[in-house]
């Protein structure tokens, strides 16, 4: 499809979902929703043609979720869903795209295959949408719940997204349902049709499902898990001097001490060992090979940009972070009082639960340069998951 172009919505609440952040934003086995689909995406679209709809209170959670890609800044959608669509069409209309894809940032199981389906479609038609067949039998009821009867299900389908359209016409027809003051279309193969649209559907995936509920969640993780059978695990190791200061960085946490670590970034030694330990893990070299100190961009850079480089290396080769662990060697300053909070700010800064990431300390018993309290140690591990190949 020339001109490929995508609007991925993503300003819904997800309130059936469950307590917390919106669902679109939620790690799904270490990797946002929100992140996946648009990685499934940008395998067909230029990142420069896809266009995020986000709800206009969630900047900081996009900001973190597509951190590192090249992306067009996203715009706020409406009340609606529909609205929503909308103001995705309106921020693509001045590149001109000849066909759009419509899908909905809590798909993010969609395959490629579905994708290239999708957009041949629409080539075709100029309309489609991917659609199961109903395996069960169907009643209708009144408002009681008493059946009224029983619909043929050899006329139903399931409709899902990415959903296919020549662009102009779906412009034209949601301006149309807009100064028509219609706002209740819940998906846009309906509101083509309601303005006057033959749409075509294609065979849709049953992989391809959307995360509304809790039990949504735990059905994606389980999926994911049972798919990533090739476990290995790779070590790290770090070490960096003394130097003046008034803090050390570690774990991502600024802890107070009278002296500070004398590095190229930010000396955070924790956050370096487990770089290198997911690094290993992936046979991908290290940290040094991907950030060599030599190259002033890095003077002073904060280490999670390190981290999140090396998470994003393990996703795209669709693959989990199962566990990190980190022993810290020091005299001084005291890792305890600061070992859960350190625990938290690794696991976010990794996009998993806190409770696959272990912190751990000892002194060198005052022996050596870190007895002689001239700088400290970090040994990461960490356990990874990846397809078998």
């Amino acid at each position: 499809m020339s001109s490929c172009s995508a609007v991925i919505v993503a300003a819904g609440r997800g309130h059936r979902s469950g307590e917390g952040i919106p669902k679109q934003y939620r790690p799904v086995a270490g990797q946002s929703a929100l992140r996946r689909s648009l990685s499934l995406l940008s395998e067909t679209c230029s990142p420069a043609q896809l266009q995020v709809v986000i709800h206009p209170d969630d900047r900081s959670l996009y900001d973190n979720a597509v951190e590192g890609l090249d992306l067009p800044p996203p715009v706020a959608g409406g009340a609606t869903r529909q609205a929503s669509v909308l103001a995705g069409l309106v921020a693509l209309e001045p590149k001109k795209p000849s066909h759009v894809l419509i899908h909905d940032a809590a798909r993010p199981f969609a395959s490629p295959a579905l994708v290239s389906r999708a957009i041949e479609a629409a080539r075709k038609t100029g309309a489609a949408v991917p659609a199961l067949r109903v395996a069960d039998t169907v009643k209708t009821v009144d408002a009681d719940g008493r059946i009224t009867g029983t619909a043929d299900r050899d006329t139903l389908r399931i409709v899902q997204t990415p959903q296919a359209f020549a662009f102009g016409p779906l412009l034209a027809a949601h301006r149309k349902a807009e100064q028509a003051g219609r706002t209740d279309f819940t998906d846009d193969a309906a509101l083509m049709e309601w303005a006057g649209h033959t749409v075509s559907t294609f065979e849709g995936e049953t992989g391809n499902f959307k995360l509304t509920t809790a039990e949504d969640f735990m059905r994606a993780e389980t999926m994911l898990h049972n798919r990533l059978t090739d476990v290995r695990t790779g070590m790290g190791f770090d070490v960096h001097a003394f130097g003046p200061g008034d803090h050390v960085t570690l774990g991502g946490l600024r802890i107070a001490h009278d002296r500070g670590l004398s590095g190229h970034s930010d000396a955070d030694v924790v956050l370096h060992a487990i770089v290198d330990a997911i690094l290993g893990a992936l046979a991908d070299g290290d940290i040094g090979a991907h950030f060599p100190p030599s190259d002033p961009q890095w003077k002073g850079a904060t280490s999670d940009r390190f981290v999140k480089f090396a998470v994003e290396r393990l996703a795209k080769r669709g693959g989990v972070i199962a566990h990190l662990d980190v022993t810290i060697v020091s005299e001084a300053p005291k890792i305890g009082p600061h070992r859960d909070a350190m625990r938290a700010r690794i696991a976010e800064i990794a996009g998993i639960d806190p409770g696959r990431v272990g912190v751990k300390a000892t002194t060198n018993e005052a022996m050596g340069f870190i007895g002689r309290r001239e700088g400290m140690v970090a040994y990461a591990t960490a356990t990874i998951r990846l397809p078998a190949s």
